[in-house]
């Protein structure tokens, strides 16, 4: 059982994130320090600086060859059946939306694995629970997260094609009329360039492939590289949730996307993630507490990241930031819930 000790280390952790974001909230509701432009260039320095070296500096430092690749395995079967869910509603179902699958998408597989997972789980269930807690975190970053800028960099490029008649897309050096049809060839393709010129992308691809090359040949990143990359990167939460803050006051309401969508967000988050987890855990055969530690990390808050991108492409920010907010203070107690109950499995 979690003992008082364990459960302040958790909210320990957890309570330095709100400081973040109380000051970024007060600094354009209270003092009027930054204007909504301001605060746009804030996002936008999270979003293609913080962010990318805070993913590098974790990845490098997981060990690729020691991953539980069963456990990864579950993790993705769960997230392959929610996109295809997804995809299912958006295509056939005449209340469907594309915008809205990739925001489901958002709050019913992405999670704050390293903030609140990592000291979470050690409490829960020790060092090894926090192994694979990392390692599902870069995989996150690597594959799951770039698997939605790419959603995202694709609904981006489809609305210039509808909203223009006739534009020239640099990226392949092709000419774009509204009034012929889109191959999806040349338009993939510019949604792949620019998302390898996402600095979130690769940062991911580098981290991965250098941490690779250090563990298998016991190569050490130079002092003055690691020292580089940390003055960026441990500032990647703070102004996350200081950038959050700053949104929040820009919103006429403290809870900006209203009740109904705030309970489908905490529906996603912590009923269906986990139930479809459970799912994939049971079929690849994971029990014990390798599977309670499946169900358990499935559950925890909206990922950070989330809201940045959100934020970036326009695309239902005031859903993911409360989703974050409300989510991340709810998590403790239902995390608490879901480690009793699933204790008699």
């Amino acid at each position: 059982m979690i003992s008082w000790c364990d459960l302040y280390k958790v909210v320990s952790a957890m309570v330095p994130l709100y400081v973040a974001l109380g000051l970024g909230y007060g600094s354009v509701r209270w003092w009027k320090i930054f204007t909504p432009e301001q605060c746009d260039a804030i996002n936008r320095l999270v979003a293609l600086f913080t962010i990318p070296f805070f993913t590098f500096d974790f990845t490098v430092r997981t060990n690729p060859y020691t991953m539980n690749y069963r456990f990864i395995t579950a993790d993705a079967m769960s997230k392959i059946v929610i996109i295809l869910a997804l995809v299912a509603w958006a295509k056939w179902y005449k209340k469907g939306s594309y915008a809205w699958s990739l925001t489901c998408f958002s709050l019913s597989t992405l999670n704050n694995t390293l903030v609140v997972g990592v000291p979470l789980v050690m409490a829960m269930y020790g060092k090894w629970a926090q192994d694979l807690v990392v390692q599902l975190s870069v995989v996150q970053s690597i594959v799951w997260n770039a698997t939605l800028l790419f959603g995202l960099e694709l609904r981006k490029a489809l609305n210039n094609v509808s909203t223009m008649k006739e534009t020239q897309v640099k990226d392949v050096e092709a000419i774009v009329e509204s009034d012929s049809k889109i191959s999806l060839l040349p338009l993939t393709k510019v949604v792949w360039v620019k998302l390898a010129r996402n600095p979130n992308v690769y940062a991911s691809v580098l981290g991965i492939t250098w941490s690779l090359i250090a563990n298998r040949w016991h190569i050490e990143m130079p002092t003055v590289v690691e020292g580089s990359i940390l003055i960026i990167s441990k500032a990647g939460a703070g102004t996350a949730m200081f950038s959050m803050g700053l949104f929040m006051a820009l919103q006429e309401k403290a809870i900006a996307c209203g009740p109904s969508l705030t309970v489908l967000g905490m529906i996603l988050r912590f009923i269906v993630g986990p139930a479809v987890t459970t799912l994939g855990a049971f079929v690849i055969g994971l029990r014990g507490n390798v599977l309670r530690l499946a169900i358990i990390q499935a559950a925890l808050p909206q990922s950070i990241a989330s809201f940045i991108f959100a934020k970036e492409y326009g695309l239902h920010a005031e859903v993911l930031s409360t989703a974050v907010i409300f989510g991340t203070l709810v998590s403790l107690p239902v995390l608490i819930g879901y480690f009793i109950v699933i204790g008699f499995i």
